[in-house]
C-alpha cells in the first residue's frame, strides 16, 4: 500500500482512495460525488432523517450466511467429507429481533450465552421462527436461572438443545432438572496466546481432565444423557497462524481419543472468529481457511480410523457486523496547534462505538460527501467532555485522512458527513441500548433498510433519537 502524500493541492480525497486501494468495491462506490453503501443512497437517508444516524441493511446478513454455507459446502465436497456442516448465530453479537429473525430465514441455528437468551428462544418458537429441531447451543458459565431455563426447553420437547459444560459441576443441574433424555457438549479450555496476561482461558474444562470426567460422570448413562459435542473458541479468531492450528489440532486429537470410547460423540464446534472488513484494504481468504480446517479434521480422523464429526460454527460478528453503519456530521473544525486539526462530530464515540474507546477497535471509515475536495490529516472528536472521546487512526494506516472543509472545489456548502461502516456487532450491547449514556449523549435514531419482494429498497425508523424525558425518567427525575 502506498502511503498518501499530504499537501498536494491537486490531489483530491477520491485520488487518495483510488491510489491506495482497489476501488470501487462490491459494497462501496461513489455516484455523483456521494458514497453508496451496498447500493444504499446514504445521502438520501441523511436528508430524510438527519444525523447522527444508525443504518442497518438487513440483506447483508443473509448474504454473509449464504456465503459461508456455500464455502463450507465446497470444502466438504472437495475433501469428500462425510460429516455435515451447521451454521449457528451467536445472539450476543446483536439480540435485536430484526437481526435474529433475518438470520433465521437462511436455515441457521442459534447459540446462547445467558439465561435471558432462552426467553428469546421461547418467543421465536411462539412466532414459529424456530422449531424443536433447531440446534440451541448453550454456552457460558451458567447460573441457576440459566440452567433452569435450559431444562425447561429440554422438558418441553426441544430435541437439539445442547448445554455446553463450562465446568464439571454444571452437569448436576441437568441431571436433577431434565426429565427427558438430553445431549451434552464440553467446552475445552484453550491455551491463550503468549501476549495474554494469563495462560489458559477461564472458560471450559481442562483438556487433560475431560477423558476422566467422561468415564466417571457420563459413560454408562446413555439412556439419560449423551456427550455429542466438543467445543472450542479462540479469542483471536480463525487466523492462519501457528497458534490457531495448534489449538485446533488439540481439540481434533481429543475428539479422536473420545470417539473411540464414546460412539455418541459426533460433532466438533470450532466456535466463531471469522474476521470482517474493517478497511478497504481487507484481504482474507475465507475459502482457503475453510478448506484447511476441513482437510485437517478429515486427515486426523482418517489416520485414527474414526468417523468424521459434524462441524458447527458460531459466527456472530461475521453474520451481523457488516450490516450496520453509523453516520455523523462534522460540526466544525478546531486547530489546536501546528500539527493537530480536530473535526468535531455530532455524537460520541464512547457512547455509540464503544469498541473504539474500550479495546482500540478500528472500523472502516469513509466520508459520504466532498470526495472532490483536497484532504488532510485530522483527529475526530466526540462531543462529550471526556478526553478519551476521539478517533485518530485507521486499520490500514496509523492516521485519519478526510476531505478539507471549505475547500475551493466544494461548491454546495453542505457539512461533511462521515460514515463508520461494519459496526453491527456488539456496539449496542456494550453501550447499553436505551439506557443512560456518558454525558447524557442520546442514542441516535436507528433506520432499517431492507428490500421488498420486488427487490426495491425500503427504509423505516426502528427507534427515534433518545429523548431527554426518557433519560430523566430512568434517573428518577420524572415519575
Amino acid at each position: 500500500m502506498r502511503r498518501p502524500l499530504e499537501g498536494l493541492v491537486e490531489s483530491t480525497y477520491s485520488d487518495l482512495v483510488n491510489q491506495t486501494f482497489h476501488f470501487p468495491q462490491e459494497d462501496f462506490k461513489v455516484e455523483d460525488g456521494y458514497l453508496m453503501y451496498n447500493d444504499v443512497d446514504v445521502k438520501h437517508l441523511i436528508d430524510k432523517y438527519g444525523t447522527p444516524l444508525k443504518i442497518t441493511y438487513l440483506p447483508k446478513i443473509g448474504m454473509q450466511i449464504n456465503k459461508a454455507k456455500k464455502m463450507f459446502e465446497t470444502a466438504l465436497k472437495k475433501h469428500k467429507y462425510q460429516g455435515q456442516y451447521f451454521y449457528c448465530y451467536c445472539t450476543k453479537s446483536s439480540h435485536f429481533s430484526f437481526v435474529v429473525e433475518e438470520a433465521l430465514k437462511h436455515g441457521i441455528h442459534l447459540e446462547t450465552s445467558y439465561a435471558y437468551d432462552i426467553e428469546i428462544i421461547q418467543k421465536l418458537y411462539e412466532k414459529k421462527k424456530v422449531n424443536k429441531d433447531t440446534f440451541i447451543i448453550c454456552n457460558g458459565y451458567k447460573q441457576k436461572p440459566y440452567t433452569q431455563r435450559i431444562n425447561k426447553l429440554i422438558n418441553s420437547g426441544f430435541k437439539n438443545v445442547i448445554p455446553i459444560l463450562d465446568n464439571k459441576e454444571e452437569l448436576q443441574a441437568y441431571k436433577k432438572g431434565a426429565r427427558a433424555p438430553f445431549k451434552l457438549g464440553i467446552r475445552v479450555a484453550a491455551e491463550e496466546e503468549p501476549t495474554f496476561p494469563f495462560y489458559t482461558s477461564r472458560l471450559g474444562i481442562r483438556a487433560k481432565d475431560i477423558l476422566e470426567f467422561y468415564v466417571d460422570e457420563i459413560e454408562g448413562n446413555e439412556d439419560k444423557y449423551q456427550l455429542k459435542m466438543l467445543h472450542i473458541f479462540l479469542n483471536k479468531g480463525i487466523k492462519d497462524d501457528i497458534y490457531y492450528w495448534s489449538e485446533l489440532t488439540k481439540i481434533i486429537n481429543l475428539y479422536v481419543q473420545l470417539k473411540k470410547i464414546c460412539p455418541e460423540l459426533d460433532s466438533i464446534n470450532i466456535g466463531g472468529g471469522f474476521p470482517i472488513k474493517h478497511s478497504l484494504g481487507f484481504n482474507y481468504n475465507y475459502q482457503f481457511m475453510i478448506n484447511e480446517i476441513v482437510a485437517l479434521i478429515k486427515r486426523t480422523c482418517k489416520k485414527s480410523n474414526v468417523p468424521e464429526p459434524n462441524i458447527f460454527t458460531e459466527f456472530g460478528s461475521y453474520t451481523v457486523g457488516e450490516s450496520m453503519a453509523h453516520v455523523y456530521s462534522v460540526l466544525g473544525q478546531k486547530v489546536q496547534n501546528e500539527r493537530e486539526v480536530w473535526y468535531m462530530i455530532d455524537s460520541s464515540f464512547i457512547t455509540t462505538l464503544p469498541d473504539t474507546w474500550g479495546i482500540g477497535e478500528r472500523f472502516l471509515m469513509l466520508p459520504i460527501n466532498k470526495w472532490g475536495n483536497s484532504y488532510h490529516r485530522v483527529v475526530l472528536g466526540g462531543i462529550t467532555c471526556d478526553s478519551n472521546d476521539y478517533y485518530d487512526s485507521e486499520e490500514h494506516i496509523n492516521e485519519v485522512f478526510l476531505p478539507r472543509l471549505n475547500d475551493t472545489n466544494d461548491q454546495n456548502g453542505e457539512p461533511l458527513y462521515i460514515g463508520f461502516f461494519h459496526t453491527g456487532a456488539y456496539q449496542d450491547q456494550i453501550s447499553g441500548y436505551g439506557g443512560i449514556k456518558h454525558c447524557m449523549i442520546p442514542s441516535p435514531k436507528h433506520i432499517i433498510v431492507e428490500r421488498d419482494k420486488s427487490g426495491k429498497l425500503i427504509d423505516w425508523v426502528y427507534a427515534k433519537e433518545q429523548s431527554a424525558q426518557s433519560m430523566l425518567k430512568l434517573l428518577g427525575y420524572i415519575k
